[in-house]
C-alpha cells in the first residue's frame, strides 16, 4: 500500500522533532564549551533576554545580563574548568521545549595544581523557546547532588 498524506505528515513532524532536538543539543554544547573557554559572550547568546537561572546555593537570577554577571563572577577565577552535560533528553511542544540532563563540573582551583580538582554534579532541568534566530534557553534549574575535593575559591556558596 502506498504512503498516505497522513504518513507524510507524520514523517515531517517526526523529522522536525529530531532536527529541533539536535538543535537544542548543539545549543547546549556550543554554549557550555564557550563557558569552559570563558567566552562569556558566546555562552550568554544561548539565553533569552528574560531567562531565569536557578542554582542550588544561589538565589534565582533573572535576566540574561544578571545571569552572565553572576556566572562570570563565580567562574572566572578558575584557571581551567570543564562542564560536562550528560544524558540530555528533550521534549518538544511546537516552539517550546523542555529538557533534562546531568551536570558534571570539574575545575582546577589553583594554577599548576591540576592533580586535585574540585568537582560537582547534579541534575539539569531546562526550558527553551524558539525565536526568530533559533532556540534559546529560558530557564535552567541546576541542583548539586555531590561534590568532590575542596572548592578553595568558594565560588558556589
Amino acid at each position: 500500500m502506498p504512503p498516505t498524506a497522513a504518513d507524510y505528515d507524520s514523517l515531517v513532524r517526526r523529522l522536525r522533532d529530531l532536527e529541533d532536538k539536535e538543535a537544542l543539543r548543539a545549543l547546549m554544547i556550543r554554549g557550555w564549551r564557550a563557558l569552559d573557554q570563558k567566552d562569556w559572550q558566546t555562552w550568554i547568546e544561548c539565553w533569552a533576554d528574560d531567562a531565569v537561572l536557578e542554582f542550588g546555593p544561589w538565589d534565582k537570577t533573572y535576566g540574561k545580563d544578571a545571569i552572565r554577571a553572576t556566572v562570570e563572577a563565580a567562574e572566572s577565577a578558575y584557571p581551567s574548568m570543564q562542564h560536562h552535560i550528560l544524558n540530555m533528553h528533550f521534549d518538544m511542544a511546537g516552539d517550546r521545549a523542555t529538557g533534562i540532563g546531568y551536570m558534571w563540573f570539574v575545575a582546577v582551583t589553583e594554577a599548576g595544581k591540576a592533580a586535585s580538582p574540585y568537582s560537582m554534579g547534579g541534575p539539569y532541568d531546562w526550558e527553551f523557546r524558539r525565536g526568530p534566530n533559533g532556540w534559546l534557553l529560558t530557564r535552567q534549574r541546576l541542583g548539586v547532588l555531590w561534590t568532590q575535593g575542596e572548592d578553595t575559591l568558594k565560588a558556589f556558596e
